[in-house]
């Protein structure tokens, strides 16, 4: 059972990717790509994912196997904030539709949610 200041990373990464699906929804690629305010919401949503998990991890280490990729997910938010003028618009879409509902999936059941 995680703590409770555990519990409130979760819960900040819980809205965060709650927030990505609800900018992103019924969206395509284009329209994301044709989009600064969509994309700078979107990346400003997966630092925040980002820089609450390895807050998470550096307080409870032992929740990194039940977050797959959790240490992708923290160089994905390093590569936002410090190499930003190398993000890929794709790469983004990619780990939105590929990888943000297993987190999510993850993260509520870290935090005794229903999937």
């Amino acid at each position: 059972m995680p703590s409770l200041e555990a519990k409130k990373y979760l819960y900040d990464i819980a809205r965060a990717a709650e927030y990505i699906a609800q900018f992103t929804a019924d969206r395509t690629y284009e329209e994301y790509h044709a989009d600064p305010m969509l994309r700078s919401a979107v990346e400003r949503q997966f630092e925040i994912i980002g820089e609450a998990l390895n807050q998470l991890l550096r307080r409870e280490p032992d929740l990194k196997g039940k977050i797959s990729d959790a240490s992708l997910i923290i160089a994905f938010r390093n590569r936002l904030i410090h190499g930003y003028a190398t993000v890929s618009d794709e790469v983004v879409w990619g780990v939105v539709e590929g990888y943000l509902p297993v987190l999510s999936g993850e993260v509520r059941n870290l935090l005794g949610e229903e999937g």
